[in-house]
Parts: structure tokens; sequence; C-alpha cells
């Protein structure tokens, strides 16, 4: 390691050491060298920039695409003690910022690619000496990517104005086709493409079909302390689960979409940034301007539109490496609207959607790891069980569903696919009804052919023939061929049908915590919440929850033993050491 970022690392951060590949994307910027960085949701992504910026002569340029995401990193980089300030339309202090990056006395600027890729800023930075130009979420420069800004194309001009000033790439979700046209778009060459790996090991994926789910959230709630986010298909959805979500639980739920006034999605967003405790019902355009690192788990009422999408949400979660869970709830209805969604697309994007959509199938209807398939799809090789997984921790029975899916597909085409799954049910199990009987469907050869087991299984197939689009849903609920029905019709392919066993509640401690109660970091946490609320920012800020749980281990007696807690920089030590030295030694 560089002996200044070693001594900057300790100073400022209060770490003794570089984890990951952090080593590896700092020596590149220090050297001056262009770098594609594609590490996981809390592997430490900012300090590859942040200790550079302070190192090198100059100030440090972040181009980031959330205002939010630009104030809570300015905020967290002041609490250390970093000069950093943001060149935003939402910002009063544009003169003052100004003002300070002309003189030199920002260690860090933060500018969205809109304003980055214009004329005028251009001319601004030639005034000054910057250290670096980090692109933060750079996958957006990338249309092969799951979030793709066009102004995030407009910065390559940017960047080549200043050739001498390295550029840091940085992003959480990339496959091997987004890589590439990451560094093609930005100009990194090959060479500079370092990946961390995908593995969140801190975070339990658990997937489930959607079986009443507001109950089956409810109990999510109930069992994980801590902040929370559930996503929501819809605005409606998010207000009506945030309202049962308080009612069932007692715990703080807001709802957060785009239809709401900004006033109060702002007021929503500053409550849950600064909780404990609340819980965030939102449309997926929430989360991504959030660098809150105390998420406990991330629950999904509906499919995500992509597994990159799927990781990327998730990963919201356990940023600070404590244990946290993510929960997928699922339903057949998910595909069929995402199928309907893809054909309306222009030709050229179906055949990239449609193959996304499989693979979310394949995540969802899996036996196996489900954190074996997501590091998969992102080109690594991990081992067959990770341990921490639903289908790890509770291995689900698989059962041979082929036949009664050919009887299903089979009473779709005798029916004129113009059904949905209940009638088609009906005439499989061969009950005499007025609509059977008005339709002539108990003459057909498909009538009563489904014995009482396979009837047991109609529903879950369904759902399945839906997920690989052997089935899709019309706008009547009425159910047809999709591309993948021929081949299991025809012998071709089998249906095996994941039946997940009834899970009881995982708990370490009796409690539905992942850690005993320990009436020490309460204490901590108490007091960091006090000095929050003085201050008006959120408790992280302050520390995050795994050094008060050191503080709470060791015990230091004074502010030399607390300066060797991990996360216990020059600057905080000297503005709260006291405070939290007065709980550990029980002068409070």
């Amino acid at each position: 390691m560089h002996p200044d970022i070693a001594e900057i690392l300790h100073r400022t951060f209060g770490y003794s050491s570089l984890r990951g590949s952090q080593p590896a994307v700092i020596d590149r910027i220090m050297a001056g060298r262009d770098t594609l960085a594609v590490m996981p949701t809390g592997a430490g992504k900012s300090l590859c920039y942040q200790l550079p910026a302070l190192a090198r002569q100059g100030t440090g340029l972040v181009i980031s695409p959330l205002i939010a995401l630009m104030h809570d990193q300015v905020r967290s980089a002041e609490a250390v003690g970093i000069r950093a300030a943001a060149l935003t339309s939402a910002d009063e202090n544009r003169d003052e910022t100004l003002r300070r990056f002309r003189s030199g006395e920002l260690d860090l600027l933060y500018a969205a690619p809109e304003r980055a890729s214009g004329e005028g800023f251009r001319r601004l930075l030639t005034e000054v000496r910057l250290s670096l130009i980090a692109i933060d979420e750079a996958h957006c420069v990338s249309e092969w990517g799951h979030d793709f800004r066009p102004d995030y194309r407009l910065l390559r001009p940017l960047l080549d104005s200043f050739p001498d000033v390295p550029r840091l790439a940085l992003t959480a979700t990339a496959d091997n086709a987004t890589r590439r046209d990451i560094l093609t778009q930005l100009g990194i060459p090959e060479d500079g493409l370092i990946v961390a790996g995908f593995d969140r090991p801190n975070i339990r994926y658990s997937i489930s079909p959607r079986d009443g789910v507001p109950r089956q959230i409810a109990d999510l709630v109930t069992a994980t302390p801590g902040p929370g986010i559930v996503y929501a298909p819809t605005r409606d959805a998010t207000e009506r689960l945030a309202l049962s979500i308080g009612q069932a639980t007692g715990r703080p739920a807001r709802a957060y979409h785009a239809g709401l006034d900004a006033p109060i999605r702002a007021r929503n967003q500053a409550a849950f940034v600064a909780s404990e405790d609340m819980v965030m019902v939102a449309t997926v355009a929430f989360g991504m301007g959030i660098d809150k690192p105390d998420v406990r788990f991330v629950a999904h009422a509906g499919l995500p539109k992509s597994i990159e999408s799927y990781y990327q949400e998730t990963g919201r979660a356990g940023r600070d490496g404590e244990p946290s869970v993510a929960h997928l709830f699922w339903g057949a209805e998910d595909f069929s609207r995402a199928r309907k969604r893809v054909e309306e697309l222009e030709e050229s994007r179906r055949a990239g959607e449609r193959q996304r959509l499989n693979a979310m199938a394949g995540l969802v209807e899996s036996a196996g790891c489900r954190r074996a398939i997501l590091l998969r799809h992102f080109g690594e090789t991990p081992p067959e069980r990770c341990g921490n997984c639903d289908n790890c921790l509770a291995p689900p029975k698989t059962v041979d569903a082929t036949e009664i899916a050919r009887k299903f597909l089979s009473a779709a085409f005798r029916t004129e696919m113009r059904f949905g799954v209940t009638h088609l049910a009906d005439v499989l199990a061969g009950k005499d009804n007025d609509k059977i009987r008005g339709f002539g469907h108990h003459k057909l050869s498909v009538f009563g052919i489904a014995d009482e087991e396979e009837m047991r299984l109609v529903k879950p197939v369904a759902r399945a023939l839906l997920a690989r689009d052997a089935l899709r849903a019309d706008d009547y609920g009425g159910l047809s061929f999709g591309p993948g029905a021929k081949p299991i019709l025809k012998g071709e392919e089998t249906v095996a049908l994941v039946l997940p066993p009834k899970r009881e509640r995982r708990r370490k401690d009796g409690t539905g915590k992942d850690y005993p109660d320990d009436p020490l970091f309460d204490a901590l946490r108490a007091r960091r919440r006090e000095i929050a609320n003085e201050l008006g920012v959120p408790p992280y800020v302050i520390f995050h929850d795994a050094t008060l749980r050191e503080m709470a281990a060791t015990r230091p007696y004074d502010l030399r033993g607390l300066a060797e807690i991990s996360g216990v920089g020059t600057r905080k030590l000297k503005e709260y050491g006291q405070a939290f030295l007065d709980v550990l030694n029980g002068r409070d």
C-alpha cells in the first residue's frame, strides 16, 4: 500500500487496512492509470476515489447520477473531515461552492452527468487542478446495462479534455457485455478492468410464490428488526402495503413513488434515512440515491425486470456487512405482464429482454442455490451451495410434473386458448358445472383426465409454464401457447416442479435477531441517536453499527483505545469520542 494512502486511511477513516480489490484499484489511480472497477455494493467503492483524491494534488471530480446520492456522499465525507461539496440545481450555495473549488479548498466536487457534459462546466474545470475523475454508477453509460442514462454517453469529450487526469469508472452491476461497453464508451483500456466479484455473503436470499403478499411481507418485517425496503410494482401497491405493514406490525412505514408531491417524497426519504426501524415501501425509482448502510432487509412484492436489477436492488441491504435479508415474492402474472411489455418494444430490443426474463424465470424456479445462479450470471464460478439462501438452508422437494404440464397445455389447446387457470383446472378435474356444459367442454378428451394428486399440482404447474413462456395470458385472462409449449408437448423438455418446504423462521437467539440483546450496544446506539438528532444527520453518519458493536465487545477505557476501533478516525474521535467513552465507562 502507498504510504500516503495508509496514513490517510487510518487518520481519516479509522481503518488499518484496505480489503478486497481496493488496493489494486487505488494503486492504478495513484499511478495515473484509467480504471473500471466492478465491485459489489458494500465493498467500499467510495474509498477507491476518496483516498487517491486526498493523496494526489488537486480536487477529485465525482460524477454521480442523483442529487440525493450526492448529498448523502457529501454529508458522509464531511463527517470524516473531507472537504466536499455538490454542484447541483438543488443547492443554494452555488457561488460559495464555485469559490471553494476555484481556490483549491475542495477535496471532492460532486456533479451530475447532465452538468458535467456541458461546455461551460468543462471550461470551469480548466481553472483548477484535478486529481482524478470518478464516474459513479458507470453501468448507466451502457445501452446493455439495466439503467441506461443517455447523458453518460456525453462524458467522453470531458474525459478526453483531461488526458493526464486518471478516470475511474465504478459500478456494482455489469455483466460481460456491459463491462466491454463501459470500457469503450469511457475510453478505458481493457487492462484497466478490475472485477472484485459479486458475492454478498452477508445477504440471505429467499424466493417464494406470492400467497397473500401483505401477510407474507408483514411476517418478514416482524421477523427482521431494523430498517427495510419493500419494492412494489405500482404506486397504488406502495401505499396499500405501507398501510397494511403499519397496521400488522406496528412498525413505522411510508410510501415513496413518483406520484407523490416532491416535498412529501423528500420528507419520507429523509425520515427513512434517519430511522433505525422504518420500512419504506417504494417503486424501484427509490434506492439508487440512498447510501444508507444499515438496511436490514429488501423485499420484492413483484418480479424485478432482470437479474441485474434484482442484484442491484437487493444490494441496498447490508451495505455495512451485517447480516441482512433479501426476499422476493413472485407470481405467474408478473411474467405475463413482463412478456407483454417485451412485445411492445422495438424489434431490436426484444431478444435481449426475453433473455433477461428467461434468466429471472430460471432464478425463481430453481431448486438449487440462489447465490450460485446469481454469481454464474455475472461470469463467476461459485460453489454449488452457499449455505445462506432458502434452498441451501431448507432444500426443497422437486417432482417431475411433465405429465400434468402436458395435460394442462392440452386443455388450453382443446378449449381454444380462451380460458384461465381456474376453468382449465375444472375441465381437467372433470367438474360438471354450468360453465363447462355451456361451452361443451364436458365432451372434450381432456375432461376429467387428471387424478387427485395431479390436481394438487395444477396451480404451481401453471405458474411454472407462464414463467418459462410455455403459456401466455391475454388481457382477459385466457391462456395461449408461448414458444416454450411445443418442446414440452413433444417430449423434448421436462417440467421439474419445486415444492418449497414449510419453513420455520430462522432464529439465532430466539428473538428473530441475528445478534443477542446487548445492553451496552443498545446504550451506545441511544447515545449515537442523541448526537445525530442534535446535528441533524442520520445515525450512521456518526458511526456504523459494526463500529458500535466492536466498542461494546472491546470496551476501551480511554481515547487511545477508542482510536483503535475500526471506523474511528481522527475527526470522529475528536468530535464524538468522549461522549461514547462516557457510555462505555458507565459515566452516563
